[in-house]
């Protein structure tokens, strides 16, 4: 959305939505602009919410799984959590074949896990990062 666009929205000059915008940017209110990629449209027809239970054995474990899931490219997404569920990972896919492939040779194959639980998305019902103010 344009600066003019916004301002028109909200019954404000551009100028006035210009200043309001930088101020935020100043004061970390805003703290960047993103991109929204549409991974369908770049074939990736699957998307699956891998819940994952770590082993922890050892102190790095955190590290070692995190240093070894960030190396995976179709992994968009790790999150870490205090609960059942260490830890959260986004996988994409092209189809079920290459989700297999995936699951099979690069998930399992990550250090330390001890369970995984995935979750394959049938659809998105809200996906805002935006507060109603």
């Amino acid at each position: 959305m344009t600066c003019s666009e916004l301002s028109e929205k909200f019954g404000i000059s551009p100028a006035t939505c210009w200043r309001r915008i930088e101020g935020m940017k100043r004061n970390g209110t805003i703290s960047g602009f993103e991109g929204c990629i549409d991974w369908k449209a770049l074939g990736y027809e699957i998307e699956v919410s891998l819940r994952i239970k770590l082993d922890k054995a050892h102190p790095k474990v955190f590290e070692e799984f995190i240093r070894a899931a960030r190396k995976v490219p179709e992994v968009t997404e790790i999150q870490t959590f205090l609960g059942r569920v260490d830890v959260r990972l986004t996988l994409l896919a092209k189809n079920s074949g290459h989700y297999r492939e995936l699951y099979r040779d690069r998930i399992l194959a990550l250090p330390n896990v001890s369970d995984i639980e995935p979750l394959m998305l049938i659809s998105t019902v809200k996906d805002s990062k935006c507060l109603p103010i």
